[in-house]
């Protein structure tokens, strides 16, 4: 876990911890691997819903495990996921994650015409 990955809060902790958006990107990052596995060529997912705790502090230096489980698949679209971070046996954050299947194309054509 790096730097960039930490806040103080601004100055408020005597010790930088993993920050909670760093920890969220951690576990978006896991599902998304994870869907790849789950798409046709042309696809990709884009995240939709995140429902996450962050239960605990990982200070610098840390090693986090990060883990993505594929729960659910509605309508081939909609992926729910449940996420973890892990600092060995402690858990640091813990939730749900939901991405959409979307068509890679279609949606960088409309990314340009706007």
């Amino acid at each position: 876990m790096g730097e960039r990955h930490l806040t103080d809060v601004r100055g408020s902790l005597a010790v930088p911890v993993l920050s909670t958006a760093a920890m969220i990107a951690m576990m978006e990052r896991s599902a998304t691997t994870l869907a790849q596995e789950q798409l046709e060529n042309g696809q990709a997912t884009v995240g939709f819903e995140v429902c996450v705790k962050h239960v605990a502090g990982a200070v610098e230096g840390s090693t986090c495990t990060v883990s993505a489980e594929l729960r659910e698949v509605i309508d081939a679209r909609k992926l729910r996921f449940g996420v973890e971070v892990r600092e060995g046996e402690r858990t640091i954050g813990l939730g749900t994650h939901e991405r959409r299947v979307i068509d890679a194309r279609r949606h960088a054509a409309a990314a340009r015409a706007d």
